[in-house]
């Protein structure tokens, strides 16, 4: 009897943690003055099986930013990972 409402539960939990799951990136236009409305018609006009198309997003002047994270830098290929000798304990 275990078995069957293990299974019930879990086929109850699981869709409602996959609810759960949200797209954390920020929009905003860069060159201009923009409303909550135009916001919100853009992002439901671009909604494609419940993710936002970053192109289309794009293509309508919106660029996705993550507050309080930085994107790191390329590494240059020419570069070289040079540390100075360490000097002793005195």
């Amino acid at each position: 009897m275990r078995w069957p409402r293990a299974l019930i539960a879990l086929v109850l939990v699981v869709p409602a943690l996959g609810g759960c799951v949200t797209d954390e990136r920020e929009w905003m236009k860069l060159d201009q003055r923009y409303t909550i409305e135009e916001f919100r018609r853009d992002r439901k006009a671009c909604l494609k099986d419940g993710t936002i198309d970053d192109a289309c997003m794009q293509g309508r002047g919106w660029v996705a930013v993550n507050p309080g994270v930085q994107a790191e830098k390329p590494k240059d290929p020419h570069a070289r990972d040079f540390q100075p000798p360490s000097r002793g304990r005195y």
